[in-house]
């Protein structure tokens, strides 16, 4: 793959193209011994998604924040409903280390799984332009017309936010399918980047991957993590980029096995 280029719509101006990202992590109870927790300790902001199993659709989100690295992790608001892929949980690329992973299925592109594991959030997105959203504090791409992201694994930017029209005019269209981000109606309206296999990207491990609106309850997605609108706002104005936000997205059973030696937060006894 040619060099990457990280470039954010901020302060309202698309430069080019952002690479999509993220990663995953479930893995058997044989070898959590061996496994160092892939949450940065600069993190102290992070977003939980739980499925009562790999083939679930829907979830539960619940964001927490800590003062320093070791810590207690305080629930930051109430619980949010969220609606994940039509075929639930993958394995996905991101913080975690692949060697240590179960005998799972990855996800794949095209294969309407969720990304499961350990993941940062590294932009917020919407179709407002970057003067109009003084609240939010993470990195902001300002959606367009022209906004595509990427999804064919044969083309240079597969896995980005490119600018359809300057692609055009240095003739390097390269690709035969896109997501129209500016085109999306309620559901790209806004929403936050999940760094799902970014670094590298690989080819046909998954792309564009999003916590972003859902146009009605409990609908599923072909890979992103959905909420109502309202739901969105709130977390996209609460996540703070000198926190290093990072999304922890895993079935339940896996969870439990893994917050002790991750240092991840105790669920309540509601969930």
């Amino acid at each position: 793959m040619k060099e990457k280029q990280n470039i954010y719509a901020i302060s309202g101006k698309i430069i080019l193209a952002m690479i999509v990202t993220a990663g995953s992590l479930l893995i058997s109870s044989c070898s959590l011994a061996s496994i160092a927790s892939p949450v940065p300790a600069s993190c102290r902001q992070l977003v939980l998604v739980i499925t009562d199993s790999m083939q679930d659709t829907l979830g539960t989100l619940i964001y927490f924040e800590r003062e320093k690295p070791h810590s207690i992790w305080t629930q930051a608001g109430d619980t949010i409903a969220v609606a994940i892929g039509r075929h639930g949980l993958g394995w996905g690329r991101g913080l975690h280390d692949d060697k240590d992973r179960a005998d799972l299925p990855f996800k794949n592109e095209g294969d309407g799984k969720s990304p499961a594991g350990v993941f940062s959030l590294s932009a917020v997105f919407g179709y407002k332009p970057a003067d109009q959203m003084a609240k939010i504090t993470m990195p902001y791409i300002h959606i367009t017309d022209m906004t595509e992201c990427i999804d064919d694994p044969s083309s240079q930017y597969y896995n980005q936010f490119v600018s359809g029209d300057n692609i055009e005019r240095t003739g390097q269209v390269d690709w035969q399918s896109s997501e129209k981000m500016g085109k999306a109606g309620i559901y790209y309206e806004l929403g936050v980047v999940v760094d799902h296999n970014s670094d590298p990207v690989k080819k046909g491990a998954g792309s564009c991957i999003f916590l972003h609106n859902w146009a009605h309850p409990n609908e599923k997605t072909a890979g992103c993590t959905a909420m109502s609108p309202q739901n969105m706002k709130k977390i996209a104005v609460w996540l703070d980029k000198t926190k290093h936000p990072v999304l922890v997205q895993l079935p339940k059973r896996s969870y439990i096995d893994l917050i002790k030696l991750w240092n991840l937060p105790e669920l309540s006894g509601s969930y």
